[in-house]
């Protein structure tokens, strides 16, 4: 536990940030201290100022990025404004929200000796240091691969890795775990347990708060105007004000966000819980009457990992011709086999997620059907046209993609003409603005909008052609709950009115809640495909292919006390308001 006594690492006082041209501050009248031992947790609404915070702590604002910056920041005895981040990197360790935008080496061990060779340590100590950061983000092995080889999951571990590396008392972390598997979040928080101590503090901005609520000590929470409006233990803060922070639109846990809906319905849970755990035993703990059932008979996963043959398609294919189908679909990357194979129909009207490890080939697959990456012929048609025959501009009027780093797909140089381009039409664009709340940045240039800003109008880019299939890469990356459930709700809704959707995603949550079919890959392979129940109901799929069931489900499976609840994996099938 933190000592209250100990002198804090870091000062905040009055902090106000304004960006040029930005119609207001991005953080206004922020103050705060973080002391050895405590582990911080950042949360705020998309635009709320959460990674302009992150970026202030070690200088980056206003030395590289310009800003006018108001108030003082100390840290380790330094003024970040008077001070170079190169100075600063010594006290504040930085994982980047994107992990590419701090690779500088052509191999996994430079880039993490990078940091402690320009602290002109001694040789031994770079070597050592390397090592064992190395050593507890799980890449010892891949020391010698080019960064470029590593998954995007692989780039943020190597990211952390290099921020260990540095030594600095102070770490800060924007969104560390957003591009990987559950697997991989868990090695994450296991490195973060570790190094969290007496002589070390972590900031941490973050919104997969399944993960970051066991090790976070600490809430600070910033309204929408970047102002902070709650500060407190995790407890204090989660338990008591959780209606409020769902109100700011603030990511909650899973099991928060369901034992408000369930109080809503008369289940007298109290205090909230914030793990799957806590909220089963508050419910086990309500008197209800126990009823053994029969165990729920799911049909068989379709195992499809050692065998080439093509499995019984799914019912949806049976009752319609596949506007997507995809046969022995083959992609290498350079000499490397990155797709095996791949034999796969998608009805038109359905909702399918992709899920798999880091490297699994989840993004190649989704970019070979919308043709980004450029299938070979006769591998991929979509209502019959080969997509490796079709022009750029008939691409995507067939299939709209949204890119899982959204800044890799602007063109424009505001965001209205971002969303005209292709000659859509004011009226559609103005509509696309409202309905993502982008009225206010439409003359901005798209780089500066916040992250979670940028993926909605990298969605909306691909929404607005009104393309008959839509495909998108980790659609709920940096957005906070209001904005995710707004932009589900989307999807939901043009699903509904027959827009085929395909996401990519880490999310199991998400794929509980709205996906209608999972397709399971592993090592460039369909591990598994069918409906979200019959691939949670695998154990051994699940463990061979590194995912997790929904924190739903890992709470309510079983459920003993309350039958009624046992077993549901979607927060909507729960009894009480929306959440």
């Amino acid at each position: 536990m933190p000592d209250p006594s100990a002198a804090p690492l870091l000062r905040v006082r009055d902090l106000s940030v304004s960006f040029p041209d930005a119609a207001s501050p991005a953080l206004r009248g922020v103050s705060f201290d973080v002391r050895p031992g405590e582990v911080v947790l950042v949360l705020g609404p998309s635009g709320s100022g959460k990674s302009t915070l992150a970026l202030t702590l070690n200088g980056l604002i206003p030395h590289d990025v310009p800003a006018d910056v108001d108030g003082t920041i100390e840290v380790g005895g330094l003024v970040a404004s008077e001070s170079t981040p190169g100075a600063l990197s010594a006290h504040v360790g930085m994982v980047f929200q994107d992990p590419d935008a701090q690779v500088v080496t052509g191999t996994v061990f430079d880039e993490v000796a990078f940091g402690p060779e320009n602290l002109l340590l001694p040789v031994a100590d770079v070597l050592a240091r390397s090592a064992e950061a190395l050593r507890r983000v799980g890449l010892a092995d891949r020391h010698d691969d080019n960064p470029d080889r590593l998954s995007g999951g692989g780039r943020q571990r190597l990211a952390i890795a290099a921020a260990l590396a540095m030594g600095s008392p102070l770490l800060v972390l924007d969104e560390p775990t957003a591009n990987l598997d559950p697997q991989g979040i868990d090695e994450v928080y296991a490195v973060l347990r570790e190094v969290a101590g007496q002589d070390r503090a972590i900031v941490l901005v973050e919104h997969n708060l399944d993960a970051a609520v066991e090790l976070a000590t600490r809430v600070i929470v910033l309204d929408a105007g970047g102002r902070l409006v709650a500060d407190g233990p995790v407890d204090e803060v989660l338990h008591s004000r959780a209606r409020t922070l769902a109100g700011l639109g603030v990511w909650l846990p899973v099991s928060t966000l369901a034992a408000l809906r369930l109080q809503d319905a008369g289940y007298p849970i109290d205090p909230l819980p914030l793990t799957p755990t806590q909220l089963r035993g508050a419910l086990e703990r309500i008197p209800g009457s126990p009823v053994v059932e029969p165990p729920v008979v799911h049909p068989p996963v379709v195992e499809r990992a050692q065998r080439d043959e093509t499995p019984e398609p799914p019912v949806a294919a049976l009752t319609a011709p596949p506007l997507v189908s995809v046969r022995d679909l083959r992609i290498r990357r350079g000499r490397t086999a990155v797709l095996h194979g791949i034999d796969l129909d998608i009805a038109a009207g359905s909702f399918v997620a992709v899920v798999g490890a880091n490297g699994a080939g989840k993004t190649t697959l989704l970019q070979a059907l919308a043709g980004v990456i450029r299938p070979p012929r006769g591998a991929v048609r979509i209502a019959g046209a080969d997509l490796a025959r079709l022009d750029a501009r008939a691409r995507a009027r067939t299939v709209g993609f949204v890119f899982q780093n959204p800044e890799h797909q602007f063109v424009a140089h505001t965001v209205r003409d971002e969303l005209r381009f292709g000659g859509i039409p004011d009226r559609a664009v103005d509509e696309m603005l409202g309905r993502f709340g982008l009225t206010a940045h439409a003359d901005l240039h798209p780089f500066l909008l916040s992250g979670g800003q940028k993926r909605r109008l990298s969605v909306g880019t691909a929404l607005i052609a009104g393309a008959p299939v839509l495909a998108l890469d980790e659609p709920t990356f940096g957005q906070d709950r209001a904005r995710a459930a707004e932009l589900l709700g989307i999807l939901t809704d043009l699903n509904a009115h027959g827009t085929t959707v395909v996401v990519v995603t880490h999310d199991m949550q998400l794929v509980a809640d709205h996906a209608d079919r999972v397709i399971v890959m592993d090592a460039g392979r369909i591990a598994g495909d069918g409906t979200p129940s019959q691939i949670f109901a695998d154990d051994a799929l699940l463990q061979r292919t590194g995912l997790r069931p929904p924190p739903l489900l890992r709470a309510l499976a079983g459920l003993t006390r309350h039958p009624e609840l046992a077993g549901a994996t979607r927060i909507a099938d729960l009894p009480g308001g929306d959440r």
